[in-house]
């Protein structure tokens, strides 16, 4: 190497080794079958090393307090852009200081390891967001609520979270790239295709994050660079096959150790790896598609789409008027400890529900621990829903009609091979 390749190297070495270290839903991922017991969304260990710096760097150059919101797990909060400008000045230091006082030419033993903890690094990510869309748990379809809510009032992150989770199929097959990719990562007679692949599902990943503003820009702009750090070595033999049509050389990557035979083993080591990170990941996200987004998960006893269909107030019937602040136009229970109520002028309001024994309901919201809402539910027929009780300390009763879900287009649509015309409604 010359002296600019030997300082970008020592950079790269530098900047991804302490980013994969202190971006903690890689190192997480590594646990593999253990990560579920052992996760959280942003390790406290992690706060306890970075939050000072992250603050001080954040109050001190940008006014403002970066350190780490522990209850969000997005990659593009303040703490991680000042965390990722430390790492970055860090490795420029480093590197500038390494090449000035180390005066060899290449580095054969960090050569072989280097890619190979970023082979590691980035196929573990590609698994862990590769089964979070094969089982599609990561986009979950719309909710019965969202099927209520106004197009226009949706963020475009909503409008690309539902569009892809209101096609199984579609966000399987995005998934099932993102899990081939980290597999032939894991495997050094496939890297190089693994990090192609990677390298072409970050693209696509960068970009949705950037044109929909999904808050993991940051995140999906590293692990494409990796792939690139990756991809480095092979872009001239590369664009020789696809491009100048060429035959090319294989190759020979520095060897991990000096004994052989050290090396045969060091060649299934990062397979087993592979293979315990994939049934991490797996079982990670089944447990999440039975328990919260699957169609095995939990549903409300009174899970629906309600109309309201008569709503008395202190006794008086309530006419449905867009003006009325205090009448309903719609009830949906959904998960089983929520509930959303439709305004009249037709806001959605999220609120908990607690099912009570003989058939008692209370309904919270979330900025107030008492319930302001406390109902006897009745269902004399199965499409008919009859409360009674409090609302707001006035006494209430609704009667209500069950709507089909699959009355929405959304859902009963499916699938045509034939058609005459485009169907846009």
């Amino acid at each position: 190497m010359n002296r600019p390749q030997l300082f970008v190297f020592r950079f790269c070495v530098v900047y991804f080794g302490l980013y994969c270290l202190l971006q903690t839903f890689i190192p997480f991922a590594l646990l593999g079958v253990l990560g579920r017991w052992i996760r959280t969304p942003a390790g406290p260990w992690v706060v306890i090393l970075t939050d000072p710096l992250t603050g001080w760097v954040g109050r001190t150059f940008f006014g403002v307090d970066a350190v780490l919101h522990q209850d969000s797990g997005v990659g593009d909060q303040a703490a991680v852009w000042v965390l990722v400008l430390c790492i970055l000045v860090a490795a420029v230091v480093a590197a500038t200081v390494w090449t000035v006082f180390d005066r060899r030419a290449a580095h054969p033993r960090l050569a072989a390891w280097f890619p190979l903890f970023l082979r590691l690094c980035l196929g573990g990510q590609m698994l862990s967001f590769g089964f979070a869309k094969l089982i599609p748990s990561q986009m979950p379809a719309p909710t019965l609520a969202r099927l209520l809510q106004p197009y226009g009032d949706f963020s475009p992150a909503s409008v690309l979270w539902l569009q892809v989770g209101s096609s199984y199929p579609y966000e399987m097959a995005l998934g099932a790239v993102e899990v081939v990719a980290g597999l032939l990562l894991f495997v050094s007679r496939t890297a190089v295709l693994g990090a192609v692949v990677s390298l072409a599902s970050m693209a696509q990943v960068l970009l949705l994050n950037m044109t929909f503003d999904i808050p993991e820009k940051l995140f999906a702009a590293n692990l494409l660079l990796m792939s690139l750090v990756l991809l480095a070595p092979y872009l001239g033999r590369l664009l020789n096959v696809f491009v100048r049509q060429r035959a090319c050389e294989p190759l020979t990557q520095p060897a991990l150790f000096t004994d052989p035979r050290r090396n045969r083993i060091a060649l299934w080591v990062p397979v087993a790896l592979g293979i315990w990170i994939a049934l991490g990941s797996g079982i990670d996200r089944w447990v999440v598609w039975q328990d919260q987004h699957g169609a095995g998960s939990p549903k409300s006893e009174l899970y629906g789409i309600w109309d309201v269909r008569e709503f008395t107030l202190d006794g008086q019937a309530i006419p449905p008027l867009t003006t009325d602040e205090t009448r309903w136009q719609r009830l949906v229970f959904d998960d089983p400890r929520e509930a959303t109520y439709q305004r009249m002028n037709g806001d959605l309001v999220p609120a908990r529900a607690d099912f009570r024994p003989g058939g008692r309901l209370d309904l919270t919201a979330a900025t107030d621990p008492a319930p302001f809402a406390t109902l006897a539910a009745e269902r004399p027929t199965p499409d008919r829903l009859l409360l009674r009780g409090a609302l707001h300390d006035r006494p209430v009763t609704i009667t209500l009609d069950r709507v089909d879900p699959n009355s929405f287009v959304l859902r009963s649509r499916g699938f045509h091979w034939v058609q005459d015309y485009p169907y846009f409604r």
